[in-house]
């Protein structure tokens, strides 16, 4: 069904999308390639939110380089979309421009588009394949699909441990179990995220920043704050907006009104969401489905064994992000705060994604059973 010139094309379309890691926030990572007689006349990728779809943007390309973009194959890593969003639709572009064949990745898990733009396209006589690099493409769009698919973001939970699974030692200290490539690489993943979250204990013991600085990057993630009772120090350092270049707020999730406090929060340029709870905590399937609303893709979980030990029993930890570092600490903090089991059967279920050495550290990535995608 696919060639190898196709297989060729469809790498350098992801490769193309994967630019936009930091920059598409709410809408996907797509990249496209126009090819024509055997040789590439256009490439793009998706630009930030209102701006250029990348069929647009490479076929703006082609056009640049002295290009008629007609009779061209088009991969792209997304099906075009067949919708009026912020731009028009992208499957209506190829069919003006006279494209005589795409090859999709993967249909899009938006319910607006869902196959329909294949079928615009297949419509208007182009011949349209799909399902090319598809787990590449998926991948890519993790979070995109999980919002679209489920109404809550792809939630992955970060850990930094030693071999026997301590976080910290009982007084906190817990600078630095890991390298600093290992370090390094938490911040690339930070980068990736719409937005990160913690927890209040973590913010009381460790007073993290929350923000990306080991490499270089557009944007800030948005962070965010899970504190019931709004007990966050008001001269906390994720209140600091002078830390990086933030457009947007710093979510103070609570399950309290507390008008003064709100207002003290508000003054310091956060944004307190109250979602009223008679036992008092946060509900958390409740607060991803708010961060879904507000186009928050992949949530980037860096929070205490409490918080994290919450998301896995109240089924919100989609992935694990763990490092280890190979020392042991005895007796530690742990890294997820379970209850006990009477039964393995009653075991959470991850499966493993990928292991890697990171320094002298490994990076391991583990996907819950019942998300896999």
């Amino acid at each position: 069904m696919f060639s190898a010139a196709d297989y060729t094309a469809m790498e350098q379309a992801l490769a193309l999308a994967a630019r936009g890691m930091f920059t598409t926030t709410p809408n996907p990572r797509v990249g496209c390639v126009l090819m024509k007689d055997g040789m590439v006349i256009g490439e793009g990728y998706t630009q930030p939110a209102g701006q250029d779809h990348a069929e647009i943007q490479a076929m703006k390309d082609a056009i640049s380089r002295g290009h008629d973009p007609a009779g061209a194959t088009a991969y792209v890593t997304l099906e075009p979309c067949s919708h009026f969003g912020r731009t028009p639709p992208c499957a209506d572009a190829l069919v003006r421009a006279g494209i005589a064949r795409v090859v999709a990745a993967m249909e899009d898990p938006n319910p607006t588009v869902s196959g329909r733009g294949l079928q615009r396209l297949r419509d208007a006589g182009i011949d349209v394949r799909c399902g090319l690099l598809e787990k590449e493409a998926r991948d890519l769009n993790i979070g995109f699909i999980s919002r679209m698919t489920r109404g809550l973001p792809w939630v992955r939970v970060k850990v930094a441990a030693s071999l026997d699974g301590g976080t910290a030692l009982h007084d906190g200290t817990s600078q630095w179990i890991t390298g600093q490539p290992a370090r390094d690489d938490g911040h690339a993943w930070r980068a990736r995220a719409c937005a990160i979250l913690t927890g209040i204990g973590t913010v009381r013991d460790d007073n993290p920043a929350l923000t990306v600085r080991a490499i270089p990057t557009p944007r800030q993630p948005q962070r965010v704050l899970v504190d019931s009772r709004l007990e966050v120090p008001l001269d906390a350092q994720i209140l600091n907006r002078d830390t990086g270049d933030f457009a947007k707020p710093v979510l103070v999730f609570c399950a309290i009104e507390d008008k003064a406090r709100q207002r003290a929060l508000e003054a310091r340029g956060a944004e307190v969401v109250v979602l009223p709870n008679p036992h008092g905590k946060v509900e958390l399937r409740r607060m991803l489905e708010e961060l879904a609303r507000r186009g928050i893709n992949e949530l980037h979980v860096e929070a205490g064994f409490k918080l994290n030990g919450s998301l896995i029993r109240e089924g919100c930890a989609d992935e694990l992000l763990v490092y280890l570092a190979p020392k042991l600490l005895g007796d530690a903090q742990g890294m997820f705060n379970l209850p006990p089991l009477s039964k393995l059967e009653d075991a959470t279920e991850f499966r493993w994604h990928e292991v890697r050495q990171i320094g002298d550290d490994l990076r391991l990535i583990a996907r819950r059973a019942d998300t896999q995608r």
